[in-house]
């Protein structure tokens, strides 16, 4: 741990060193409200990514989980990337392991898969694919899918089924989960509307069927801000990771923003996004560790289905 300098404290010095090093501050929907308020961008993974790349910094820190920073390496190879917790994972790319996904698509060639990733997976799932996606344009990207390939869908298979429901493509899922958004349920959404029952439920599409049934608003984090902003709703039950409450607040202070109550929880909070601390952004400010890295044919691989995704129109 780096000693704070005297005359300091942890945001200004945070501040000071961003300078200093001339790095861009990324932060994730999710992070703690301290990272988010000292963040240059605050939003989702991939478009963070590209913010960075239009910015002149050296330097990336990614405040958010270790796929997250990948993709931030994989679109800007020429920056150093840091990550200010390594151990920040994530249970939904954990489900997915390269190895494991290389060993399905060879034992089903004969299925001749189109693989689309969602944007929640490792450098490794991403370079064994044919095109990425992100919750917000996945109905697009499954809807533009060639008519004559069997699709395999992952690393989610929660949100793989709300885009069947959305475009009545058939695909096969694979079985991964983000392990919040799963923990909301029928039975504790149900609760919470009986006490805001003028409120609607927003919720994530990797959530649950039950729960997506429930919603008022099934949408990606980036979406939850539009929807929230144009609704003629005073307050909202949120039901995604606690962390994108504070970015709500913030952008639309006259509405209130009620998390979404997990089954034992009053709120969703993701133990590997809340390992990134202000203190820990400091200390990687400071020492430009821990790096990213991955060996460059994999990013160049793993960059490929990103850019067919950009190339939707």
């Amino acid at each position: 741990m780096v000693a704070l300098k005297e005359g300091y404290d942890l945001a200004s010095e945070v501040l000071r060193l961003k300078v200093e090093r001339k790095a861009v501050i990324l932060a994730h929907n999710y992070q703690v409200p301290e990272i988010q308020d000292v963040a240059d961008f605050v939003g989702d993974s991939l478009g963070l990514s590209y913010r960075a790349k239009e910015s002149d910094a050296d330097v990336i820190v990614f405040c958010g989980v270790h796929f997250m920073a990948e993709t931030a390496k994989i679109v800007n190879p020429g920056r150093k990337v840091i990550l200010p917790d390594l151990e920040a994972g994530c249970s939904l790319a954990d489900s997915c392991p390269a190895d494991h996904l290389a060993d399905f698509l060879n034992r089903h060639r004969d299925r001749n898969y189109y693989v689309i990733a969602y944007i929640n997976c490792s450098a490794g799932v991403k370079a064994l694919s044919d095109i990425i996606c992100t919750s917000g344009n996945a109905v697009k990207v499954v809807q533009a899918a060639p008519k004559d390939r069997n699709i395999l869908f992952v690393p989610d298979q929660n949100l793989g089924s709300w885009v069947m429901e959305q475009t009545g493509r058939k695909m096969d899922l694979w079985r991964g989960a983000c392990y919040v958004h799963v923990e909301f349920t029928q039975n504790s959404i149900q609760r919470i509307r009986e006490v805001y029952p003028d409120a609607p439920v927003v919720a994530h599409p990797e959530c649950t069927y039950a729960v997506r049934l429930l919603a008022d608003e099934v949408c990606s984090t980036e979406k939850m801000v539009s929807y929230c902003r144009n609704s003629p709703a005073n307050s909202f039950i949120i039901a995604t990771e606690s962390g994108m409450l504070h970015r709500l607040k913030k952008e639309l202070p006259d509405k209130e923003f009620i998390p979404g109550p997990t089954e034992n929880c009053a709120c969703a909070d993701c133990r590997f996004m809340k390992r990134n601390t202000l203190e820990k952004l400091r200390d990687a400010l400071e020492t430009l560790q821990p790096e990213i890295t991955m060996p460059e044919s994999i990013r160049k691989q793993a960059e490929l289905p990103i850019l067919r995704m950009l190339e939707l129109k």
